[in-house]
């Protein structure tokens, strides 16, 4: 054979391999382009679906107040208590269903299990608890007779239904967008955070305008507005779980592991008489697998991290309580203040709106102090700061609602048509109680960016939905802690300090005591915050030599779906991310 045809066999295999070469690029660049036409398709599906969710919860969350005392006639501190229980139940349900699709239930079930249990509670809802008081099926005129004790069944079967419908909703197909950041430092985390709470008060500032115009017009669009609401997301969501669009989170470090770490920890001590061994630190230590206990190192690692955001968690349960006074005492406040306006009766809804207004204004400012005049390893200082700051304004924010109450009693008293009913209030404008509505607006934009970025890489990157959901439970048990707070009040006081004529009581004690709480949280709290300004202390004991599975982790970017893995090396939007 010469030496020409040797060449040429070269060549073709340069041509061959050049060929391969453009074919494979082409390849990546469609996928690419397809992969970023589904990210933005699936940042579109969640902004709906959240939308559609969050119009169904706070409807009922602003009109649960009026309902129960006006229609039901129940007590001031009952409505409170129940409106507060919703709100926690909706909090902690998205937990519950979330370790049902990892431990029993398939995720495409449980979704649309949870997208019936919806769409029941809220034509129950509509139907039975906000109904007409007649309306029309075609030429026939009906009349809503349902007896008392049956309404109130069926209110409470309506509210546990949409919970659960809530939870599936929350867990499967709107987790937390954090769970795809992936590992930034600390100043890019906190931009994240910042313009995805933004993106959240955004969408709800937009639903509690829409609440106004329906508390401002008649009741059918009440009544047929919200199965619409839950059947419209329906739809989205089985669009999103026929073409793959629901994310997929990995299976970390579970609640109930953590927990089981605790009692397997108590439970191995006590056997063990307490007695620290040679391998043995800390208490925690018994649950290991070479201790006697039935867990692995890692799993008990984890735990101690979460043990030490602990009190972090624990200080966040009277700035709950602060927070959650907007469903309960400032909604009572606010109907018997004077809502007429020329002849134009405000919405209560309104209010709400108002005090999403800050994180909407604020956020900017806080993305340019967070990222330009503190430094890196400062940012940890300056997140204290933030929650110290937040949990003043809430304390100012209850204080002036006191005051304001003082004040409101000083006003002559007017009647105010309100629900189809009558009621005598207070002449004072409901625009004085504007101050306290954005006091607590402000203490919301400070606290909630700062505490889910401390939550968030405090932990190693592994346990960190775990360390979120940790988040969500503490922020259910506060509710149900400021429900608590408000019946031992209402029995202490023997109905005084949240009476069910404001008029009559002193409503404004309630809101001192609240206060001072609140103060004694703001010290509490700022004792304990040295230990959570380095955020990245772990990377020091856990990465280097002990986790290597984890540090692979670190350069791992992948968007999963229910059957698929796509990866790219390219940086994340933090908007996309938020989307």
């Amino acid at each position: 054979m010469s030496v020409t045809d040797f060449t040429i066999t070269d060549e073709k295999v340069h041509l061959y391999h050049s060929i391969e070469k453009e074919k494979t690029v082409r390849h990546i660049g469609d996928l690419c382009s397809s992969h970023s036409v589904k990210k933005i398709q699936v940042g579109i599906c969640l902004l709906l679906v959240e939308l559609c969710e969050r119009f169904t919860f706070f409807e009922v969350v602003c009109n649960m107040i009026p309902f129960c005392t006006i229609k039901l006639g129940y007590h001031n501190c009952q409505a409170a208590i129940l409106n507060l229980c919703f709100i926690g139940t909706s909090i902690l349900t998205p937990v519950f269903v979330g370790w049902l699709t990892d431990v029993y239930l398939g995720r495409n079930q449980l979704v649309y299990i949870c997208l019936f249990l919806h769409f029941l509670g809220t034509a129950l809802l509509s139907v039975v608890a906000f109904p007409l008081e007649d309306f029309y099926l075609g030429t026939y005129h009906a009349v809503n007779n349902i007896p008392k004790t049956e309404q109130h069944r069926l209110f409470y079967v309506a509210l546990l239904t949409i919970c659960l419908g809530i939870g599936g909703v929350r867990a499967i197909v709107c987790p937390l967008g954090a769970f795809g950041l992936q590992e930034y430092g600390s100043q890019k985390t906190m931009s994240f955070f910042n313009w995805f709470y933004w993106l959240m008060n955004l969408n709800a500032t937009i639903v509690f305008l829409g609440i106004s115009y329906i508390q401002h017009s008649q009741a059918w669009a009440l009544v047929l507005l919200i199965p619409f609401m839950s059947m419209l997301m329906a739809v989205i969501t089985l669009h999103m779980i026929y073409y793959n669009l629901i994310y997929q989170s990995e299976k970390r470090c579970s609640l109930l592991t953590s927990v089981g770490v605790l009692v397997s920890a108590l439970k191995t001590c006590h056997l063990q008489y307490c007695h620290l061994g040679r391998d043995v630190t800390s208490q925690l230590d018994h649950a290991k697998e070479k201790n006697g206990g039935c867990y692995s190192e890692l799993h008990v690692e984890d735990t101690t991290f979460f043990l030490t955001l602990l009190p972090l968690f624990i200080f966040q349960l009277l700035y709950r309580m602060c927070v959650m006074q907007i469903p309960s005492g400032y909604y009572l406040q606010t109907m018997n203040s004077n809502l007429n306006l020329d002849g134009f009766i405000l919405p209560i809804a309104v209010m709400n709106a108002i005090s999403s207004l800050p994180l909407l204004i604020l956020a900017p400012f806080l993305e340019y102090f967070s990222t330009c005049l503190f430094p890196s390893k400062r940012v940890g200082s300056f997140l204290s700061t933030c929650i110290i700051a937040g949990n003043l304004f809430a304390a100012l924010s209850v204080m002036i609602a006191g005051f304001f109450e003082i004040h409101r009693k000083h006003f002559p008293p007017v009647e105010q048509p309100l629900s189809g009913k009558v009621l005598t209030v207070s002449s004072m404008p409901c625009f004085y109680l504007i101050l306290q509505y954005v006091l607590l607006g402000v203490a919301e934009t400070l606290v909630n960016p700062a505490l889910s970025v401390i939550s968030y890489r405090f932990v190693p990157s592994n346990v960190r939905g775990t360390s979120m959901n940790f988040l969500t439970l503490f922020n259910g048990f506060g509710c149900f802690t400021g429900a608590l707070l408000v019946k031992l009040v209402y029995l202490i006081s023997e109905g005084n300090w949240f009476p069910n004529t404001l008029n009559k009581g002193n409503l404004e004690s309630f809101f001192f005591f609240l206060a001072s709480l609140t103060l004694l949280n703001v010290l509490g709290f700022w004792s304990v915050s040295q230990r959570y300004c380095n955020l990245n202390h772990f990377n020091a004991q856990n990465i280097s030599g002990s986790n290597l599975e984890e540090t692979l982790l670190l350069h791992e970017k992948s968007l999963k779906f229910y059957g698929s893995i796509q990866e790219f090396s390219s940086s994340i939007d933090l908007w996309e991310t938020a989307l």
